[in-house]
């Protein structure tokens, strides 16, 4: 029991010291000027009036300017050569793929039709009878 006493004496001035360092703002001292909040590049919320002026730009059903019909024409077309591009890719490594497991199949079988000739006809008779030498 000595061994748990030991380990919360030891736990909790650590605690305590990671609970206060967390409320610190910072170690620099402060010359008294009040400062802003950073803003954040993106901001998720908006005022009123930028919220009713993005709303404002276009309804539902106007009609989208031809910057923006040919700006979704370049992203489509974009989008739709990287896929085509892929699946070429895809399929020629697949191609290649399958050309080598069949050179390796082809190897193999080589390999298997040369021993089994050589256990059958090892020398001692010719092949095929009309292998043999005129006389």
């Amino acid at each position: 029991m000595a061994w748990v006493h030991i380990v919360l004496l030891t736990l909790l001035p650590t605690m305590v010291i990671l609970n206060v360092l967390s409320e610190v703002e910072s170690a620099a001292v402060k010359d008294g000027k009040v400062s802003k909040p950073q803003e954040s590049p993106a901001q998720v919320f908006r005022t009123a009036s930028d919220a009713s002026n993005f709303f404002k730009r276009r309804g539902r059903r106007s009609y989208k300017s031809a910057n923006e019909y040919n700006a979704e024409q370049r992203v489509q077309l974009a989008a739709t050569e990287r896929r085509r591009e892929y699946y070429e890719e895809q399929a020629k490594e697949y191609e290649t793929h399958r050309e080598e497991e069949r050179d390796e199949q082809h190897e193999r079988r080589r390999q298997m039709m040369a021993q089994w000739w050589q256990y059958h006809y090892d020398g001692y008779y010719p092949r095929y009878p009309w292998h043999q030498a005129y006389v």
